[in-house]
């Protein structure tokens, strides 16, 4: 759980974590204003790692993967703690990686016709379909979107990919799909029912543009490697 300013929600989206499942609960809070660890030591969270500043959404996550791996984890599910997607998926994606059948999966908010009914607003809705379609394109998939936060990984592929390359910020998550398919793994995606409300964490119209201009950019990096007119140290690749 990448956790920053998650006081509010935290108790909803744990009391919904499938327990029989998971065997363990990692926290890292970037440096949260409010009282996000300690409401995360109350609930009896097992591994709780505050960072003492910010260091972003993607350096969130690093400190999580990080985590996961240290303590041996097979199956590394990244849910976000303010509650805009169910826990509840979490059986799912988890079997479609136990039982070998894709090493990654994605809980997607485009597929089916959720998004714009659970409030996805509408500029974030065309800007999605517009980039994912120019990611598509470029990247020679057919994934229904690139920005989703709800993804889960067989330990391998965190292993072979060089995430701590990948940025600090919200770019972090397309760096790591592009890592991810530079070393040929294939993403499932499953649809995910996704909530929008004052206490769930979003970006402004500011930082979107920010981001969807780094999205363009990751997937130009991303063809002009495949091709080989130019090699970019952020994708390459592992010894596997």
């Amino acid at each position: 759980m990448p956790a920053y300013n998650a006081e509010l929600t935290l108790f909803q989206t744990l009391k919904e974590v499938p327990t029989d499942i998971v065997d363990h609960i990692i926290l890292v809070d970037d440096n949260s204003s409010d009282k996000t660890v300690e409401k995360a030591h109350q609930l009896g969270i097992e591994y709780i790692i505050k960072h003492e500043e910010n260091k972003g959404y993607g350096g969130n996550q690093k400190t999580c993967y990080d985590k996961a791996l240290e303590i041996g984890s097979d199956i590394v599910i990244m849910l976000h703690p303010d509650y805009q997607y169910t826990p509840k998926l979490i059986h799912s994606m988890a079997y479609l990686i136990a039982n070998d059948v894709y090493k990654v999966v994605f809980g997607s908010r485009i597929l089916g016709k959720g998004a714009l009914k659970n409030g996805m607003p509408l500029y974030k809705y065309v800007s999605n379909r517009f980039l994912t379609m120019f990611q598509n394109l470029l990247m020679n998939q057919k994934l229904s979107e690139y920005h989703t936060g709800y993804r889960a990984f067989s330990s391998e592929v965190l292993k072979n990919t060089n995430y701590h390359l990948c940025s600090d910020d919200f770019i972090f998550d397309n760096q790591m799909i592009a890592q991810i398919f530079n070393q040929n793994y294939e993403i499932a995606e499953i649809t995910c029912p996704t909530k929008y409300f004052p206490e769930a964490s979003s970006i402004n119209f500011q930082r979107s543009l920010k981001y969807g201009f780094g999205c363009l950019k990751v997937s130009i990096m991303y063809f002009l490697n495949k091709i080989g007119i130019l090699k970019y140290r952020i994708l390459k690749n592992r010894t596997r």
